[in-house]
């Protein structure tokens, strides 16, 4: 008999089939009271359709939990199912016993059996996540200035869009029937820029109007003579929040309209996040590598650079990474990484320093400082032959 039907006071970790997931809402509007009825009624219905949720049982109740949510991810040429952990929460009275400590590894254990490259989160603490090697990978550029003052917007740009309106510019809220039309407009002028993103198809963008509906937002286009010219998202619960504005470069001024026309009569401030022109960057999105060989497969060579070195890697959580690992490529592999167990080792490198240096939030120098990294000279100029992953855009909530 499992200890869920004979023992009710004894601790389980499982994972819950998706008939169950809705038992864990009551533990989310616990610990997260501050989202709303309507946000939850979103992601309830939508996010935990085909979300994974692991959670710890006791005493006859869900007392910790973890989700992972589905997304796409490109990197690089490379199409990847990853996940995005979200929802990580443990009623108070049960804290402090190593609950989301479990949980993490389970989940991680997991996705490593599938062989997904790494997993992201948005960590509401850094100190949480860094035990189990997250690192930082992604800076996102924010404002919190302007509102009904254009303070945040270029003067030129305000002025200049008294000609722009002779050209039929015009604002309105994304309805279903638009989400193919905006995913071609990010093919055809966004996605060439990034190497790490949430891959944006029709049903992305669905279902993106509902969650910015949920927060009593959506999402506004911004149109010339009937034709896309820039979108972005908006919420409206404790003030006006405006998410990843893409538009095309000379409607600048047409962008800073369409949010000052938000904010018209209301007199508050205007929050922008993912928007290039921020005036400072936040860290804000933590990864962890988990199939390494598939994480290292995804990567390029830097144009005209031939490379081949040789390492040992340090992984407590995931042992299976913890190998020699030699990775050569160049012009002859069409700038492809190849990938193989060795045994001959140039250096150590411990999965987190290894994460910091592959998303290029590091430099070889600082990673080659921290505790238990061994680098050769030679390792060092070969690891910078590598094309890391700064372009990293994701932006996603939940």
């Amino acid at each position: 008999m499992s200890a869920r039907k004979g023992n009710k006071n004894r601790m389980e970790l499982r994972k819950l089939e998706p008939g169950e997931h809705r038992n864990t809402r009551e533990l989310w509007e616990t610990v997260f009271s501050e989202d709303s009825k309507e946000f939850l009624d979103y992601y309830y219905y939508f996010k935990t359709k085909d979300n994974e949720i692991f959670v710890i049982e006791e005493d006859g109740g869900i007392r910790s939990m973890l989700q992972l949510n589905p997304y796409t991810l490109w990197i690089e040429d490379d199409s990847r199912p990853c996940h995005y952990i979200v929802g990580g929460a443990t009623e108070c009275a049960y804290r402090k016993r190593g609950y989301m400590g479990a949980l993490l590894r389970r989940a991680m254990e997991e996705m490593y059996g599938r062989k997904e490259p790494f997993t992201f989160l948005m960590p509401a603490a850094e100190r949480i996540y860094t035990p189990y090697d997250f690192r930082f990978v992604y800076d996102q550029s924010q404002t919190e200035e302007g509102g009904a003052d254009p303070g945040c917007f270029e003067q030129q740009d305000m002025l200049s869009f008294g000609h722009l309106s002779c050209k039929t510019v015009t604002f309105e809220d994304a309805s279903m029937g638009d989400a193919g039309e905006i995913c071609a407009f990010v093919e055809a002028h966004f996605t060439e820029k990034w190497q790490v993103y949430a891959e944006r198809n029709e049903e992305y963008y669905h279902t993106l109007i509902f969650e910015q509906q949920s927060e009593h937002g959506g999402i506004r286009l911004i149109r010339a003579e009937g034709r896309l010219a820039g979108f972005f998202l908006y919420a409206d619960e404790d003030g006006l929040e405006i998410r990843e504005p893409l538009y095309l470069p000379e409607y600048e001024a047409a962008f800073a309209q369409a949010v000052l026309a938000l904010t018209e009569g209301r007199g508050d401030r205007v929050k922008l996040y993912a928007w290039e022109k921020g005036t400072k960057r936040v860290p804000m999105i933590m990864a962890r590598i988990l199939h390494l060989e598939s994480m290292l497969s995804c990567m390029k060579v830097r144009e005209g650079q031939e490379m081949d070195c040789s390492f040992a890697v340090l992984d407590p959580f995931l042992p299976q990474n913890s190998r020699v690992w030699r990775i050569q490529g160049g012009e002859t592999d069409g700038g492809k990484v190849r990938v193989r167990e060795t045994e001959d080792s140039e250096g150590v490198l411990t999965i987190g320093a290894l994460t910091s240096l592959l998303f290029g939030y590091r430099t070889i120098e600082e990673a080659a400082q921290e505790e238990d990294v061994i680098m050769t000279e030679h390792l060092k100029a070969e690891m910078k032959k590598l094309k890391v992953l700064k372009n990293v855009w994701l932006n996603e909530i939940v």
